[in-house]
């Protein structure tokens, strides 16, 4: 069976097993690079070998109204979207 996602818990337990140091130290740094990432994104925020945060304009486009059926109209607008580095991608994948 599929085993369930990695949880912020257990990436702390596994920083501090790795770099021998307190769970509370490797929680605390792992929220630090989340606020960095916060602070950055409008600049873009890149990992290195994992992605990186980038901000992208979504131009207007019409929609629909999924209880009446009814036609609107979408206003254009920025979303934050990650995008998955290629060498991770491969990894993941298996490719070389």
């Amino acid at each position: 069976m599929a085993k369930n996602p990695m949880t912020k818990e257990d990436l702390v337990a596994h920083f501090a097993k790795k770099f021998k140091t307190s769970k509370a130290a490797s929680g605390r740094w792992l929220d630090e690079l989340a606020v960095v990432a916060a602070k950055e994104a409008r600049r873009g925020f890149t990992i290195p070998g994992v992605g990186k945060l980038v901000v992208v304009k979504r131009k207007a486009r019409k929609g629909r109204n999924f209880k009446t059926g009814a036609l609107m109209k979408i206003r254009s607008k920025n979303v934050l979207q990650f995008r998955v580095a290629k060498a991770c991608s491969d990894k993941v994948f298996g490719k070389k």
